[in-house]
């Protein structure tokens, strides 16, 4: 369980944990994007419930797993108090998860030979695949979650992770 903590304001998340098991099993890559993005949603994000009665509440703690083949979304209170439960199946994210998992596979080969074009195309393969991702991210909670594209992003990217965990 990785578990981090933000400032708090409403409209945000204050706090995000990843739940799953093997949690010291990444890649340097996958850790680093992992660092990247929680240090990215610390400094800046936009996360409310929508359609709930804690709708425009918040901050939230997010507790995100994937469990049963489904994306979790355990939204709470800072304090710890349950607030709702939203579950995204997983389906529609595993190709660009699998193609994410390449592309990092792909990286580390290039790191070890050297080659500096191929990181490079890769790095913008990655970046495409995580606008990608962060499309998918904001329709699939499109009506529940109300979230920027860059939280989106991140959000996709800490999907990656938790995958690989799972």
């Amino acid at each position: 369980m990785t578990e981090v903590t933000f400032g708090v304001s409403a409209g945000r998340l204050a706090r995000v944990q990843l739940e799953g098991e093997a949690l010291t099993r990444l890649s340097p890559i996958l850790e680093a994007d992992r660092a990247q993005a929680v240090a990215d949603l610390a400094a800046d994000n936009s996360f409310a419930l929508l359609g709930t009665r804690f709708a425009g509440s918040g901050p939230y703690a997010l507790h995100l797993s994937i469990q049963e083949g489904r994306l979790v979304f355990d939204i709470r209170s800072i304090e710890g108090a349950p607030l709702t439960l939203i579950a995204l199946a997983l389906g529609p994210f595993r190709g660009l998860i699998k193609d994410y998992q390449m592309l990092v596979d792909s990286y580390l080969l290039a790191v070890e030979e050297g080659r500096e074009a191929r990181i490079q195309a890769i790095d913008m393969g990655r970046r495409g695949l995580h606008n990608e991702g962060a499309q998918l991210m904001l329709r699939r909670l499109d009506g529940k979650i109300a979230i920027d594209f860059e939280t989106a992003r991140r959000l996709f990217t800490m999907v990656c992770v938790l995958h690989q965990r799972a």
